[in-house]
């Protein structure tokens, strides 16, 4: 084991709160607590939804091993969270998502219950980098059950020549490509793409977040 993240407090030594090219939004919508970490929609003082991203950008990297996060997901059209392994090199950006998932989508993206979206499938895909003809991999995984009911785990056991994702322990992508990078890790919540645009039907505040109940990764031996 190389990185085991159970959230006893939040580490700011090892964890940032905004994406290198952001500065960090000073409204609170993210806390360490119960051993969680916890992300929730919330709007700013301009009256928006805004992006929340937690990474280990200039200070956790690995190549190759086994990486994976217990979770539970938020309900809400518009939400989007995720859980990657990436890097911005140059002008490249391998990327490695391991959850990304769409309550507001169309199904089986989501489901309504009592006019509020639920997920229920989440995608692992891989990007070699931005430029068009970089996606290698991608699978809608239809769990058929409500993600944000319960604790799940996604994960990626990444070797030189293959990458196989997990959900709950069962396999459901695999991609034949070769990445050398170091990734790092993000956690985030962000909003729109496949689930929409949020609005007064998504469920603000610390009781509807994307909870995160540890992240480790190991390294293969040698």
């Amino acid at each position: 084991m190389t990185f085991n993240e159970e959230f006893n407090s939040y580490n700011s030594g090892l964890w940032n709160d905004h994406m290198w090219y952001e500065t960090s939004n000073p409204t609170k919508n993210y806390a360490v607590e119960d051993g969680k970490l916890k992300i929730w929609p919330q709007r700013d003082a301009s009256g928006n939804f805004f992006n929340r991203t937690i990474d280990t950008d200039g200070k956790y990297y690995q190549t190759y091993g086994y990486f994976e996060i217990e979770a539970k997901l938020p309900v809400g059209k518009g939400t989007w969270p995720a859980f990657w392994l990436f890097n911005h090199i140059d002008h490249r950006r391998p990327e490695m998502d391991v959850m990304e998932a769409y309550a507001g989508g169309a199904a089986p993206w989501g489901f309504e219950v009592d006019g509020v979206a639920h997920p229920q499938a989440y995608a692992p895909t891989v990007w070699k980098g931005d430029a068009e003809g970089q996606l290698v991999g991608t699978r809608q995984y239809d769990t058929g059950t409500d993600l944000s009911a319960g604790f799940h785990k996604y994960a990626v056991k990444w070797e030189p020549n293959k990458q196989t994702y997990y959900f709950d322990g069962k396999e459901v992508l695999t991609v034949n490509v070769t990445m050398t990078d170091p990734m790092y890790l993000m956690l985030d919540l962000w909003y729109g793409s496949a689930s929409g645009t949020p609005d007064d039907s998504t469920p603000q505040g610390k009781s509807n977040s994307f909870e995160v109940n540890y992240v480790r990764a190991w390294q293969f031996k040698k």
